[in-house]
């Protein structure tokens, strides 16, 4: 526990994960024999098309947009779930390539975790629970005891709410949310300094949410944990978030803190991500209507990917894609702000 407490002290906002250029392609063509009997061309799906953020030690960073966004793509690829189709991802300075000694990739791994949409899918039905949490302290030698490990997996249950005796039980006699603080229980096993939650509490009914979000937030607090959060929920995202990133069609269209964010947003979509926002304090702010569908992303449109459903696209936004562009803390890629043609809208704090 020595370790914990040292690293709690010493979270002090140095950047701990350093994401750049990161692509990932998916082929969804037909068979070949398939494309040249039918004069199919390839078809490619650009899931994540160039990203680019940093995350400092001890914050939440969430990335948020509608489904097909690239969001959880980009959490696979963090975890190396996926590779990367180019770009790359560099932990505390040191780049994560296939050039790095299996040991060495093994020490940094066991340093970032995941955590899982779905709790019932994630837990392997036929183990024990205490099976499940011990797995990652068997596999990185972290104790070298049976009691050792006894004692480790207890701390760990109690952590999450839950007590040792739950150990003996198996994943199918929990409700949902007992399932995601096992989840929670076993990631922590590790002792990683670096969780990526894709989406943790979508799953589950909203009073369990809010108890799953507080843990985590006490987790966060005790251990000096540092958050990778992926959802589409914008209350979860304003509660538990230090900065907030918007993805649409693989690209990040707006990076700024939580409360610039939500309160000054700049990109058109992230405006209309949150007129979806019900105004319960009837303040009877003007909501920019924006009509249509997420385009294919095996065919995006030229240019702006967002421009067919932009009020405020011109002829520029259907050439030119728009490039990260430095505003109040953060970024926007956005033709019509770095134009001055959209202004900012100011929604009360």
């Amino acid at each position: 526990m020595a370790e914990r407490a040292e690293r709690k002290i010493s979270a002090g906002g140095e950047t701990l994960l350093q994401v750049r250029d990161l692509k990932r392609y998916f082929d969804v063509s037909p068979p070949w024999l398939n494309r040249v009997l039918e004069g199919k061309p390839e078809q490619i799906v650009r899931a994540v098309d160039g990203i680019d953020f940093d995350i400092a030690q001890g914050e939440t960073l969430s990335l948020v947009g509608e489904s097909g966004c690239g969001k959880s793509t980009v959490a696979r690829l963090i975890v190396g779930l996926y590779r990367p189709s180019g770009g790359t991802i560099a932990f505390e300075g040191r780049v994560l390539d296939p050039s790095i000694k299996r040991q060495d990739m093994a020490r940094l791994r066991r340093r970032m975790q995941m955590i899982f949409q779905d709790p019932f899918a994630s837990l392997n039905p036929r183990w024990r629970v205490f099976d499940i949490v011990a797995e990652p302290i068997r596999a990185f030698k972290l104790a070298n005891s049976r009691q050792a490990i006894a004692d480790r997996v207890g701390y760990l249950l109690r952590q999450v709410r839950l007590t040792p005796a739950d150990g003996v039980k198996f994943p199918h006699e929990f409700s949902g949310g007992q399932r995601q603080r096992i989840s929670i229980a076993r990631a922590l096993a590790s002792e990683p300094e670096f969780l990526v939650c894709d989406e943790p509490t979508s799953a589950l009914d909203v009073s369990v949410q809010a108890q799953i979000l507080n843990l985590m937030k006490d987790l966060q607090r005790e251990f000096g944990l540092t958050y990778l959060f992926i959802s589409h929920n914008l209350a979860v995202v304003y509660n538990i978030s230090t900065r907030v990133g918007v993805m649409y069609l693989g690209r990040l269209v707006e990076l700024a803190d939580t409360k610039t964010l939500f309160y000054r947003p700049k990109h058109p979509y992230t405006r209309m991500l949150l007129d979806t926002i019900p105004d319960l304090e009837m303040t009877g702010r003007q909501r920019t209507p924006v009509g249509g569908e997420v385009p294919s992303p095996i065919n995006p449109p030229s240019g702006c990917a967002f421009n067919p459903r932009c009020p405020f696209a011109n002829e520029r936004c259907r050439i030119e894609i728009p490039q990260p562009y430095p505003i109040e803390g953060g970024m926007v890629a956005c033709h019509a702000i770095q134009e001055g043609r959209l202004g900012v809208e100011q929604r009360g704090a």
